[in-house]
């Protein structure tokens, strides 16, 4: 009888201070899930001179740790569209849009599918409200504003080139004409 208390009690011990080994998806959950939670903290968090960047498959993930990547097993375009979304329903930040001069070069001939992707861009974002720089030179202020504020990077899998939408984030219930009057009236004091 005590052999098997000794040889239950023994097992239990063994059984009970050992976890079984996890699934490798529960150790690192899929990035694609919740994308659309995690962007919508994020814009809650983030304010003036935050960036959001959805980005085409080949963008690289950047070694600075203030910009964060995640991957998203969605579409593009509809991404672009719930960011747009989520910043348009904010009340503390709006979005200056940025994408790539470029992609007004690029030929449907070497990148199929752009001429669509455009048109569809258009419908989602007003061409009024995209401002258009050369992409290295977004990328240079991209990379200078995450020395001090950081940066979500939604990398999706698209393969289109120079295809990148950029969110740089501003105040939402201050503008340029505000701060003006504001700095105007300090220096007249």
């Amino acid at each position: 009888m005590i052999q098997k208390t000794f040889l239950f009690f023994t097992v239990f011990l063994l059984f009970s201070c050992t976890k079984p080994i996890p699934k490798l998806e529960e150790v690192i959950p899929s990035k694609s899930q919740n994308w659309k939670f995690e962007v919508e903290k994020t814009i809650q968090l983030f304010g003036h001179r935050n960036w959001i960047v959805v980005a085409d498959g080949a963008y690289p993930k950047q070694s600075n740790p203030a910009i964060k990547t995640i991957t998203v097993d969605a579409n593009q375009l509809e991404v672009v569209q719930f960011v747009n979304e989520v910043v348009k329903k904010s009340t503390h930040v709006r979005a200056n849009i940025f994408v790539d001069k470029e992609m007004a070069f690029v030929a449907e001939k070497d990148a199929k599918g752009i001429e669509n992707y455009k048109t569809e861009l258009g419908k989602i974002i007003d061409k009024n409200d995209i401002k258009t720089q050369l992409h290295e030179a977004i990328i240079k202020e991209l990379d200078n504003s995450a020395k001090l504020f950081d940066v979500l990077i939604i990398k999706t899998n698209l393969s289109i080139p120079y295809t990148s939408v950029f969110f740089q984030l501003d105040c939402g219930y201050w503008n340029a004409e505000a701060e003006k009057n504001l700095r105007t009236s300090l220096l007249a004091n």
